[in-house]
């Protein structure tokens, strides 16, 4: 059995392959990146593996049983991408597909949503068994600003008083890898979200908690989180699509109750509070 891992030098496929080489031998994982020197010292197996030269992706899949297709980070291009990577499967005969998809995608508002619905239903057509992973946030995505939010003294958003059922990529992680290496999960759809629903005013609340400072979330509308982004530095297409996520937020489109993602991996997901704590000490 060979598992390949694609864009395994990213943030979460690191941890995935952490976490699978916790479960299986390192030599039954292939890292499929664009750069293998940067999977040099994750001592496993790689090949390239560019999403924008679909015509290289078949020989570089040969001999892999099981891909788990990381939802590639080019917002805009995922859709291409993945149905050449699923292509590319159906041609060198991989047996089953795991790929990671959003959050009640079929239903989301997030304008993220259109391709990873578009993926599945590739999937859906290409006759491999395949398995979806919808994943909820990162926690990730909201800490890692914490650092310019203490400084600045306030939280910034336009997510309302939306819940926000987010997991750390550490939790997603585990999941992927206990499903690739757990028998009978072909077909299957697990809807993937944290333990603990929380709104960016409970964010707030923690990061001055554990700061011992008054740091408030200031709510605002769509247009001027989008604006006060841009001028921050960031492109403006990137602050408009981060201010309307945080709309989204607002209309439930981040919550789940579920706990699929705590009982398939065994435990409690991690902590709000653990996450606030490891990007203050950053």
């Amino acid at each position: 059995m060979k598992i390949g891992i694609t864009g395994a030098t990213g943030q979460l496929g690191r941890l995935v392959v952490q976490k699978l080489k916790e479960r299986t031998s390192a030599d039954n994982l292939t890292a499929l990146v664009r750069t293998p020197e940067k999977a040099a010292n994750m001592n496993i197996s790689s090949k390239v593996f560019d999403y924008n030269k679909p015509e290289t992706l078949a020989e570089s899949l040969k001999g892999i049983d099981y891909l788990l297709l990381i939802s590639s980070n080019e917002v805009g291009q995922r859709k291409r991408q993945h149905e050449s990577v699923i292509k590319a499967a159906q041609q060198a005969g991989v047996k089953w597909i795991v790929y990671t998809s959003l959050l009640h995608a079929d239903v989301s508002t997030l304008s993220l949503a259109a391709e990873h619905v578009a993926t599945e239903q590739a999937l859906a057509e290409s006759g491999i068994p395949f398995t979806l992973l919808r994943n909820g946030w990162y926690t990730e995505n909201y800490t890692a600003s914490v650092p310019n939010t203490v400084k600045a003294g306030v939280l910034l958003g336009s997510a309302g008083n939306g819940k926000i059922s987010s997991a750390a990529r550490i939790d997603y992680a585990e999941a992927a890898a206990i499903v690739l290496t757990t028998p009978d999960n072909e077909g299957k759809t697990y809807e993937l979200s944290g333990d603990e629903s929380f709104t960016l005013t409970d964010l707030a609340a923690e990061i001055s908690r554990q700061t011992e400072k008054t740091i408030p979330y200031k709510d605002l509308s769509e247009n001027e989180y989008a604006a006060i982004l841009t001028g921050a530095g960031l492109p403006e297409p990137l602050a408009k699509a981060l201010a309307n996520w945080d709309v989204s937020a607002s209309k439930g489109d981040l919550y789940d109750e579920s706990h699929v993602l705590s009982k398939l991996i065994g435990h409690s997901t991690t902590p709000l509070s653990a996450v606030v704590k490891k990007a203050l000490n950053a």
